[in-house]
């Protein structure tokens, strides 16, 4: 699935707040773009969605079999803006349990307090519940919003606007668009022109009375590994390929320290396990079918310890001094 825009542009009263802009964002990638902070990301993301009609240009969705429609309504069903300014942004006084359950509920899913209870601790954040929701950090405040918003069945992009004014390193918050386009998700985020440039961005600053109003650049655009998915092959195709290779899907949520924005947890991967059996010891694998000169050194029995002292003996016991 495909989202294309081509050469849109949005008026404002008294000037334009979006200029021309064309871009397109297929499912399972992460486009980065970059410009100052303005109206014009926030234009550009309900644009983009179909909750803002452009003064010219479309916005085409392209479907899975090729089919295409410009239907707003369309656009609006498969798509989320995620912590946009003034539009979608979470009330400051709203705690981490309410904005679940508010998310939940716009999900269609059940939203009492047990079922964001149960949500938190499923995503091992059941111990900021009560926080205020503007508390957490850059990096898990994006990880956060942007799994609710996967929630809702039929989303399949997502759009984040300017996650980098909650602080945070930018690599921590682009980890968390790149785990979700591996998860087959198409994710758009705006940013500044310094924070796409600490994403190694070479982009020029913006200069001049129409910086904020100038459209914003493509800064970076990858397309993660896919994440495991079924597999859906005949058994006899599977049998001939041979078992897919394992990915490990990883939850968002779980990738970072909270306690140091945009550090990675050194769990977050597990270590390969050990191979069994002491690591110098013979290998009875190795060793069989092989002379004794062939064979690995033999190992000298370990000595029996010595005998503990017997405890005092009693009173009327006699003792050889």
């Amino acid at each position: 699935m495909q989202i294309a825009m081509d050469d849109v542009q949005v008026e404002g009263r008294r000037a334009p707040m979006l200029e021309a802009t064309t871009l397109t964002l297929a499912s399972g990638e992460c486009v980065l773009l970059a410009g100052e902070p303005g109206h014009g990301h926030t234009a550009l993301a309900l644009v983009a969605t179909g909750r803002l009609a452009p003064f010219t240009g479309t916005v085409t969705l392209v479907g899975d079999d090729g089919t295409t429609t410009t239907a707003t309504a369309d656009l609006r069903r498969v798509t989320a803006v995620v912590d946009v300014p003034g539009i979608s942004e979470p009330d400051e006084a709203l705690t981490v349990g309410d904005v679940v359950a508010e998310e939940l509920s716009l999900a269609g899913q059940r939203s009492l307090p047990g079922d964001a209870k149960k949500w938190l601790d499923a995503h091992d954040l059941l111990d900021r519940r009560g926080d205020r929701v503007d508390e957490l950090h850059g990096t898990l405040r994006t990880a956060l919003l942007t799994s609710l918003a996967s929630e809702r069945a039929d989303v399949r992009f997502l759009v984040l606007t300017l996650p980098d004014r909650h602080g945070g390193e930018p690599s921590g918050w682009w980890a968390v668009a790149e785990s979700l386009a591996a998860l087959g998700y198409g994710v758009l985020v705006q940013c500044t022109r310094s924070s796409a440039r600490d994403l190694g961005a070479d982009l020029p600053p913006a200069r001049g009375d129409d910086a904020l109003r100038a459209a914003p650049v493509e800064a970076l655009r990858t397309r993660p590994a896919p994440a495991a998915v079924p597999d859906e092959r005949p058994a006899d195709d599977a049998a001939a390929v041979g078992p897919p290779e394992p990915v490990e899907t990883t939850d968002p949520t779980t990738l970072f320290d909270r306690a140091e924005p945009g550090r990675h947890r050194a769990d977050a991967v597990p270590e390969p396990e050990a191979a069994a059996g002491p690591p110098d010891g013979p290998d009875p694998g190795r060793d069989a079918g092989r002379g004794p000169a062939e064979q690995g050194p033999a190992q000298e029995p370990e000595p029996e310890p010595e005998p503990e002292p017997d405890p005092d003996p009693a009173p009327d016991e006699e003792v050889d001094r």
